[in-house]
């Protein structure tokens, strides 16, 4: 996430975290559908720099 130059990618209040970019952290009043746009930007650009598919821990549910 680093290499692909998206510390701190930010998509309304929904951000990847400059300290730990893998973090999604929520700066105040960002929706699910925010922070899952976040989530998909990041592993669309990720897989499209590095040729890596990153798979999240966690499973969202109703998307």
């Amino acid at each position: 996430i680093e290499e692909a130059g998206l510390k701190g990618f930010r998509i309304g209040e929904a951000q990847v975290s400059e300290k730990h970019c893998g973090f999604v952290i929520n700066r105040g009043g960002a929706s699910a559908d925010e922070i899952m746009q976040v989530i998909l930007a990041v592993t669309e650009r990720v897989e499209e720099k590095t040729g890596i598919r990153l798979e999240t821990e966690v499973i969202p549910l109703g998307f």
